[in-house]
């Protein structure tokens, strides 16, 4: 089940509101400028699965999640089973608050993970499973934690080509609890 966790920044070990309906979870979001939805995944996909194959089974949804957002740039598959060589290097990666300089688009394929978003003096933790999807305006800062045990595929689609991570060098994330905390 998703659920969203939001914090205050100052008070990072106690949530200020936990949601649990994708109506109140979109709602609470919506207010942020992000969109939340679901869109079903009509095959099994294995984390791990090589990135061509992915795109190949969902080229349906990823075309509908394309055209919704305008977006023309190609699909990114992030695709990491418990066995990926460089499983802690990504998470480490990604646990670093970033931006991009375009929309980006976030469909969880397989699996789960926490998806922060960090807005004026709040953070919002968004636990994503199978069949979420969730849409960033250019320039929100968030870090993403696919957790110690990493177990999932998701596709990332940028608006343009401005998909590239700006690291705001701030250590928010390590202040906050982990997928796996």
């Amino acid at each position: 089940m998703s659920s969203l966790f939001v914090y205050h920044t100052d008070c990072p070990e106690m949530p200020q509101k936990v949601l649990n309906h994708q109506e109140d979870i979109a709602a609470t979001l919506a207010e942020r400028g992000v969109t939340f939805a679901r869109l079903q995944v009509p095959v099994p996909i294995v984390p791990g699965a090589e990135a061509q194959a992915v795109i190949t089974a969902l080229q349906p949804q990823i075309d509908a999640l394309r055209g919704a957002a305008g977006n023309e740039a190609l699909p990114q598959v992030i695709s990491v089973g418990r066995d990926h060589p460089q499983k802690t290097e990504l998470r480490e990666q990604w646990l670093q608050e970033q931006f991009h300089e375009a929309d980006e688009v976030r469909f969880f394929v397989s699996g789960r993970g926490l998806f922060c978003l960090h807005v004026d003096d709040y953070v919002y933790a968004l636990l994503c499973e199978r069949n979420d999807v969730v849409s960033v305006p250019a320039g929100l800062r968030h870090w993403f934690d696919l957790g110690e045990h990493p177990h999932l595929v998701v596709i990332r689609i940028f608006s343009s080509a401005g998909g590239v991570a700006r690291m705001t060098g701030d250590d928010i994330a390590s202040r906050f609890a982990g997928l796996d905390d």
